[in-house]
């Protein structure tokens, strides 16, 4: 269970933080649900990254990551407690999958990664289906985000954190085009993942271009 007066503690210090160091800029926050489950489906190139997805929307989150993070005590208590969901990235996680379920159920919001692991360079490649598959089972929308500049603040292999201007851009929701009941058609999957993709690509390639970084 989130720790909401941490949690938004946490939330703001992060905001303050960021916007003096990375000069970060959030465009088309308005496009978020205000109520209500959904899937946030953000590009993902730095570590970053899942602070910067949580940033950018006002409600507590809920978000997947990766299971080597969490080493026991009090580390995975208070990355419980900020919301977090352990996957197993190397096999078919059905008790992630489960956990992301329940959480929608609850009515969170759901950060998880459409392609799985940081990648690098301009180009969003071939999406997993994880994010759509949540979407249309639970028959809510997908937010594609595009996240400019942090992989010029901390690259792929980098310690450090480098100040450099940080703009990441929320999409417009997509919503699933499956029945309102009955089993989900694996072809509506397929579909609203490619349609995921097509924004995230858009989306990243402006939120690049406003952050000043070559794509």
């Amino acid at each position: 269970m989130i720790a909401g007066v941490v949690y938004r503690l946490i939330h703001v210090a992060a905001r303050l933080l960021t916007g003096a160091y990375w000069r970060l800029k959030i465009v088309g926050r308005e496009r978020l649900p205000t109520s209500g489950p959904f899937v946030i489906a953000p590009v993902h190139r730095s570590n970053l990254d899942f602070l910067l997805a949580g940033i950018a929307v006002p409600r507590p989150v809920r978000y997947l990551a990766k299971s080597s993070v969490f080493l026991g005590g009090p580390i995975d208590r208070f990355l419980a407690s900020m919301g977090a969901i352990p996957v197993d990235r190397n096999i078919a996680d059905i008790t992630a999958v489960r956990a992301c379920e329940a959480a929608l159920a609850d009515g969170w919001p759901v950060v998880v990664f459409p392609e799985g692991r940081r990648k690098s360079g301009p180009v969003v490649e071939d999406l997993f289906d994880g994010p759509a598959f949540l979407a249309c089972r639970a028959r809510i929308p997908v937010v594609p985000v595009g996240i400019g500049g942090s992989d010029a603040a901390m690259p792929i292999g980098s310690k450090f954190i480098r100040p450099h201007r940080v703009v990441i851009v929320v999409g417009e929701p997509i919503y699933p085009d499956v029945p309102a009941e009955g089993r989900v058609p694996r072809s509506a999957v397929r579909e609203l993942t490619a349609r995921v993709r097509d924004e995230v690509q858009r989306l990243y390639d402006e939120a690049a271009d406003r952050a000043g970084v070559p794509n």
